[in-house]
Order: structure tokens, then C-alpha cells, then sequence
């Protein structure tokens, strides 16, 4: 087999390409998965966290 003929064969071989394709896609929907949990968490503390100084600052509770 010579060196042209072994090159056209490893352009054709594509079989690894769609499981490093999904597994790309799945990284990077984990990563804007985290990023927004991450967000949202941050936020809903502050939220409490606001509530929780309101209620503590009401008269009557001491």
C-alpha cells in the first residue's frame, strides 16, 4: 500500500468524529448549565438575603 492510497483511507475513516462532536456539545451545555446555576443562586441569596433584613428590622421582634 503506498503513501497515497493510506492517506485517502484515513480522509474517509470519520467514525470518531461524531462521539468528540457530542461530547463537546455536552461539555459546553454543562458549562452555560453551571454559569446559569451559578447566577440564579447568586441572585436568590441576595434576594433572602434582603428578606431576611427586613424581617429582622421589624419592630417587635425582640
Amino acid at each position: 500500500m503506498n503513501l497515497i492510497s493510506r492517506l485517502r483511507a484515513l480522509k474517509r475513516n470519520t467514525e470518531g468524529q461524531d462521539l468528540l462532536e457530542y461530547a463537546l456539545l455536552v461539555a459546553l451545555i454543562a458549562l452555560v448549565a453551571y454559569v446559569g446555576v451559578t447566577a440564579t443562586g447568586t441572585s436568590v441569596n441576595a434576594v433572602f438575603h434582603t428578606i431576611s433584613s427586613k424581617i429582622s428590622s421589624m419592630p417587635g421582634l425582640n
